[in-house]
């Protein structure tokens, strides 16, 4: 039927059909779920939506790694039915794409994956499809870091809602739009808050928390640790005169005290969240002012902490009350000496890098249960059950998570080359890099 042409009519708008439409489906009170999304489905039809994945983003999906270390920044992942197992020469490979220079972690949030790298001079966000491997855009973030520990980005986005957060090497910040990566802000830590680049580059990874995006900036007299209003990037508060680290900061709350940590390049320091008050300070100078391995909060109120150079690890306590916190040192331990890499907390003990050793500690004692050489200097998560490890130069190992002893149920040679960056896991797929490569691995079981 032709479209009825009426001076006398006016034809109502695509939101007065679907008032309309939706009113009439309130007023059917039918009981029926289904029947009732069908209504809403047609209304929406009707209007003149378009449904397909332009318009609507995915949900976030409960197997999603969004940021560094996994949804709760902890190094673990709640996805079940894995592989206890390998075959030989490793899982599936899915696919594999070639990438480029630097450590900065991939995660996978909404459908979309993320990461950062160095090409031709300059640093680069990507998006990609992790299903394919395959591109979908790129935002020039900066230009290339340079070291000789390998050039390019170092910190690992950060996903929330539509926004994607990054840091460059060299200090800028930006918020990209994850439908396309153009940018809806972005801030210069050097240039506008004196944010000092550690020598071997920025590789903290800013925090979100609640409207807020926490960043360890390092910056002049109390510009240390800054809050942005992550929507418009306006800055909320500052705190503090702390040189940066290479650490990312957590959130934690004990007693009904939220508290937001910071590993700075002098110590551990806790701050409130809204405001960014002082709460407390626990020195902790380290040779080369590298404090790079993220804390670990130990519910209900203990944090760890470790750093290499021969400094070792410590356990400390936090009390709160009434809107305030303090903090005591229950040890202090040569052991668990963790140089980038972070420690994993499963059932009371912790796993992870003593230097060049894989090692389990004993968390009441500090003592370690078992050490294992054979990774160098990796790093690792924990699913399942299980330890998956990434040696320092490529090889992948599933390990049983148990104080018992080193129980190694698979072993094979993935990647090539220094392997700094830390595995994700997401969807029952393992994504790995290097600086020349990225891949994704099959390891849901059967």
């Amino acid at each position: 039927m032709k479209e009825q042409n009426c001076n006398t009519l006016k034809k109502p708008s695509r939101q007065r059909k679907f008032l309309v439409i939706m009113t009439g489906v309130f007023r059917l009170q039918t009981g029926s779920l289904r029947y009732g999304f069908a209504l809403v489905t047609a209304a929406l039809m009707m209007i003149g939506w378009n449904f397909n994945s332009s318009n609507l983003p995915a949900a976030s999906a409960p197997d999603d790694w969004p940021q560094w270390r996994g949804p709760n920044r902890d190094g673990i992942s709640k996805e079940t039915g894995l592989l206890k197992s390998w075959p030989e020469g490793g899982p599936k490979v899915l696919w594999r794409v070639p990438s480029g220079e630097g450590y900065a972690g991939i995660v996978i949030a909404k459908g979309r994956g993320y990461t950062m790298y160095g090409q031709s001079g300059s640093e680069f966000v990507i998006c990609f499809d992790p299903a394919s491997g395959k591109e979908l855009w790129r935002f020039k973030s900066d230009a290339l870091f340079g070291n000789d520990q390998g050039n390019g980005p170092r910190s690992t986005p950060t996903v929330d809602g539509d926004l994607v957060f990054t840091l460059s090497g060299n200090g800028k910040l930006h918020a990209l739009k994850s439908i396309d990566g153009k940018a809806a802000w972005s801030h210069d830590l050097r240039a506008e808050y004196g944010g000092k680049i550690p020598t071997w580059g920025i590789s903290t990874t800013p925090l979100v928390e609640g409207n807020l995006l926490i960043v360890d900036v390092g910056g002049k007299s109390g510009h240390s640790v800054m809050a942005f209003n992550k929507t418009n990037g306006s800055v909320v508060w500052k705190s503090e005169s702390d040189i940066p680290g290479y650490s990312a900061p957590i959130a934690i709350a004990t007693s009904g005290v939220r508290q937001v940590l910071v590993f700075t390049g002098s110590g551990l320091v806790s701050v409130a969240p809204n405001n960014g008050k002082f709460f407390w300070r626990y020195d902790w100078e380290t040779r080369y002012d590298v404090n790079a391995a993220t804390p670990v909060f130990i519910p209900p109120d203990k944090i760890f902490i470790s750093s290499g150079y021969g400094k070792g690890a410590a356990l400390l306590q936090t009390q709160a009350s009434n809107g305030k916190a303090t903090m005591r040192e229950v040890w202090k331990s040569r052991e668990m000496k963790n140089h980038f890499s972070s420690s994993i907390l499963h059932n009371n003990y912790l796993y992870g890098f003593d230097d060049a050793f894989l090692t389990c500690l004993d968390i009441t004692s500090g003592q370690p249960k078992w050490q294992q050489r054979g990774f160098q200097k990796g790093s690792l998560l924990y699913a399942d059950g299980h330890l998956i490890v990434l040696g320092e130069y490529g090889n992948l190992a599933l390990v049983e998570a148990t104080p018992a002893g080193y129980k190694e149920k698979a072993n094979a040679q993935i990647l090539k080359g220094k392997s700094w960056t830390m595995p994700t896991l997401a969807d029952g797929k393992l994504y790995l890099r290097n600086q020349s490569e990225m891949l994704c691995l099959e390891v849901a079981g059967k």
